[in-house]
């Protein structure tokens, strides 16, 4: 076991982009943790859409020995956490299993809005915090100007901050000499009762759960009979082990160490992320604080291409559940689609990741219905109840109030690109809150409904700012809003996949553009399908298709005009009755098209 005083935990966060998991690649090669011949770029990104796409989804811990000036060799617990928005909740775990971090900047692009997100989350952990500069090496490089930035902004001295380019190597070790300088040592009691904290938990098909564990006080060792505290169910210890970032295993785990463990647990659902862990015969008598569950705030519809595949769907969904639990599922059913899942994301981003691998990892087709946001609903009779799939909302009669969620959303911007963010955030019906110039760049605070922030408001933004923009948000609460259900009828039927919820003052516009899509994607038939937007019982817009005609007079030559009349007569009524009793199929690829996120 390791004496306290020589370790270090520490996580690194960053804005997307800004260079930590290429730092965690160097910290992994100086170290030793992998030889030359087994490094790879982005070491720490296991799944193939994180290496892809140059993203961190989940976050990694790896447990390096280092030996620094003083000639003491310190063992050194990093964590490499995600940077995207919509994953701040694997960021906020990583920091409470940590005593400090390396808040890593960009020396050309300077302090983004995700930036300061992760330095508040830190901050809340009462993280000590070490100002890394990276990309020092590019032309474009200004650590000056940054380094004052970072004082301005965040309010972190940052005259000593370390200057590194991660990519070539220069000034890593001048990192790890910070560490272990500047950065906490771990407390705890390695003779008190066992408690450590659940930072993340996956399924191996081998060894069952496997779960990374960040003992405070305690020791755990191989062979213990471990209880979960929230859940109380108890376990027997079959392997203690560290990543280096292999799996190695271990004989124990004590007082400030981060490692992992297995105890033949069959679901995940079973370990629940920053519950405690403690000694079965001898336990803790109160629990760690442990973490805010993860609550999903984007909720879609997953549909099945092709009927059949309903199964293999259902099975997928569940094994991307093990390994992923921000991510709920629940059966519903659809006229217009058959059978699926309703299911809830942390946001867009994490919706298009989970739909990615069940399309690549299950090999499943699938059609996804427009996203939509959890809305709070009070009745005249004063029950409440949450609204997660339009279809499902009640008769307007009965609903007393309808509130919606607002987010609080940060976005840093170039200067000249200011206007037309603030236009676009007016038209989304935000509410300025603040705004702050440092430099050249303006810090604007907006109050925005998350209703507008999903559809495509990030790719607008990016567009109206040529991608200079950063954007961070998070919940606010939910306030009363004049919100209405739409309903899209196609030949007067009510299609229920399409139905959506929107601002009154926007229902009109936005049932028009669903109405004129369809009409072009919906295949003419032998009468007139009108295709139209309501809300309650009143139309707000409609499209009409026009028939298919056949020529019936085409065997009509001369003669008297009351022939071709008597024909075209008979033909109204037939189409009359068509109209009645025909059915309108609609094809998949028109409801995909119908339902493409971001197209206005």
């Amino acid at each position: 076991m390791t004496d306290l005083a020589h370790i270090r935990n520490f996580a690194i966060i960053a804005h997307i982009d800004h260079g930590k998991s290429t730092l965690a690649d160097r910290l992994i090669h100086l170290c030793g943790g992998l030889t030359d011949r087994e490094m790879k770029e982005q070491v720490l990104d296991s799944m193939d859409i994180e290496r892809e796409r140059g993203i961190t989804i989940k976050a990694q811990t790896v447990r390096l020995s280092y030996k620094a000036k003083n000639g003491e060799t310190y063992q050194i617990n990093l964590m490499d956490t995600p940077g995207h928005v919509d994953f701040s909740y694997e960021v906020s775990r990583s920091l409470a299993a940590c005593e400090g971090s390396l808040l890593v900047v960009d020396a050309t692009q300077g302090v983004e809005a995700q930036t300061l997100a992760n330095v508040y989350l830190a901050l809340d952990a009462n993280h000590e915090i070490v100002p890394v500069l990276n990309k020092i090496d590019l032309p474009a490089a200004e650590p000056d100007r940054i380094r004052e930035q970072i004082e301005e902004v965040i309010g972190l001295d940052a005259s000593d901050a370390v200057m590194i380019s991660a990519k070539t190597g220069l000034g890593v070790p001048d990192v790890l000499e910070a560490l272990v300088e500047r950065l906490p040592a771990p407390t705890g009691n390695a003779d008190a009762p066992l408690k450590a904290l659940l930072v993340d938990s996956w399924y191996d098909p081998y060894l069952g759960v496997m779960i990374l564990v960040r003992i405070r006080d305690g020791k755990l060792r191989k062979g213990m009979r471990i209880r979960m505290m929230s859940t109380g169910t108890a376990y027997q210890v079959d392997q203690v082990g560290i990543f280096t970032p292999k799996a190695v295993k271990v004989d124990e785990l004590g007082p400030g160490e981060m490692g992992f463990i297995t105890a033949s647990i069959k679901t995940v659902a079973d370990t629940n992320v920053g519950d405690t862990i403690t000694d079965d015969r001898k336990p803790a008598e109160k629990a760690l604080s442990g973490f805010k569950p993860s609550v999903p705030v984007v909720f879609c519809s997953l549909f099945p291409s092709d009927a059949a595949d309903y199964d293999d769907l259902r099975d997928s969904l569940g094994k991307l559940r093990l390994n992923d639990s921000s991510f709920h599922f629940e059966p519903e059913t659809s006229a217009a689609l058959g059978l699926g899942f309703r299911c809830g994301f942390l946001g867009l981003l994490h919706l298009e990741i989970v739909q990615e691998r069940l399309e690549r990892e299950f090999n499943l087709d699938l059609i996804t219905t427009a996203p939509s946001v959890a809305y709070h609903l009070r009745l005249t009779d004063g029950r409440e109840l949450d609204l997660h799939n339009p279809a499902d909302m009640p008769d307007p009669v009965r609903i007393a109030q309808i509130s919606e969620p607002w987010i609080k959303a940060t976005i840093m911007v170039p200067d000249e690109y200011l206007g037309s963010v603030l236009t676009l955030c007016e038209e989304r019906r935000g509410r300025q809150v603040e705004l702050t110039y440092i430099g050249n760049r303006a810090m604007a605070v907006y109050r925005l409904p998350l209703n507008e922030v999903v559809f495509d408001f990030y790719d607008r933004l990016k567009s109206a700012t040529r991608g200079y923009a950063s954007f961070d948000y998070q919940m606010d609460d939910y306030q009363e809003g004049n919100l209405v259900k739409i309903t899209i009828l196609v030949n007067a039927e009510p299609v229920d996949a399409l139905s959506f919820v929107a601002h009154s003052s926007q229902a009109e516009s936005r049932g028009r553009s669903v109405c004129e899509r369809l009409k072009d994607l919906i295949p003419r038939q032998m009468f007139k399908i009108p295709i139209q937007a309501a809300v309650g019982g009143k139309v707000v817009a409609r499209e009409t298709i026009s028939a298919l005609r056949k020529d019936v007079t085409a065997k009509c030559y001369g003669g008297d005009v009351s022939r071709k009349r008597k024909l075209l007569d008979k033909q109204k009524k037939g189409k009359k009755r068509m109209r009645q009793f025909g059915k309108v199929e609609i094809p998949q690829s028109a409801f995909i098209a119908a339902l493409r996120i971001g197209d206005d």
